[in-house]
């Protein structure tokens, strides 16, 4: 039996968040909830990605944007796993809290217009990065130039990252991918034939025992729409921990990668 090729991605991706088994990523083997959002009559409104939890109020500035300023640059965040298993606040006995809420802040102090929110449980990813593709599009035809877009994904975050990346198919929009790539996902990536389009950077730590170099995915992406990458290997010494919190070491790279000075 050949799969779709819709329901193969959705596979795909299930697969690799399994290999990925930071943030909270090993709970994946129950069957992922199917986000509802992706309408095009109305992508920016928030509807059922959002658990109502108490601190969800605090991140109501974060929302995609009512009113869209074509002058101004537009930075996405997908979080880490963890989050959508615990909520917020939520912490591994290996890395501590996730610290969410900081990283938007110091992302937006540097004159981003910063959009994150919440995902639900077991959100399915590839549902999500046709969701966070169709904002973008919504930014683009509302005059928004595409180098002032800038996606940024943490693990799980990340592998939806790359599929917004190859879903937009946009040559100049922007991309960081943190602490997804290993053997297993590069494999599947390839496997299913999904490119990397726009720039894009990779950041991981050297310490990082489930997430490394992004060189071959980059390879493969270079002849279908991959205009610009970089990789930025840390030496924090925090592994997959680095996701966590709002270190310079990483925001300042993703800032400058933004267009920001």
């Amino acid at each position: 039996m050949i799969l779709p090729n819709h329901c193969r991605q959705k596979v795909i991706f299930f697969l690799i968040v399994f290999f990925v088994t930071g943030c909270g990523i090993t709970q994946v083997a129950s069957s992922p909830s199917i986000i509802p959002s992706t309408s095009k009559a109305n992508p920016s409104v928030p509807s059922a990605t959002i658990e109502p939890q108490s601190p969800a109020d605090d991140l109501s500035s974060y929302a995609f944007p009512d009113a869209i300023d074509p002058m101004k640059q537009y930075l996405f965040y997908l979080h880490g796993k963890i989050i959508e298993d615990q909520g917020i606040p939520a912490v591994s006995a290996d890395f501590g809290e996730y610290e969410y809420l900081e990283i938007l802040e110091k992302l937006a102090i540097h004159g981003l217009v910063v959009i994150s929110e919440q995902r639900s449980k077991n959100t399915d990813g590839v549902e999500y990065a046709k969701r966070v593709t169709e904002q973008i599009e919504t930014l683009l035809g509302a005059g928004v130039a595409a180098k002032n877009i800038t996606v940024v994904g943490a693990s799980k975050g990340a592998a939806i990252t790359i599929y917004v990346s190859h879903m937009l198919g946009n040559e100049q929009v922007n991309y960081v991918i943190m602490a997804i790539c290993n053997p297993d996902n590069l494999d599947i990536f390839m496997q299913d034939e999904v490119f990397l389009h726009g720039n894009v950077l990779s950041i991981y730590d050297f310490t990082d025992e489930l997430a490394g170099s992004c060189q071959e995915l980059f390879s493969y992406s270079e002849v279908k729409g991959l205009s610009n990458y970089e990789e930025i290997v840390l030496h924090v010494g925090t592994g997959h921990g680095i996701l966590y919190k709002p270190l310079d070491e990483w925001i300042i790279p993703v800032v400058k990668w933004a267009g920001r000075p």
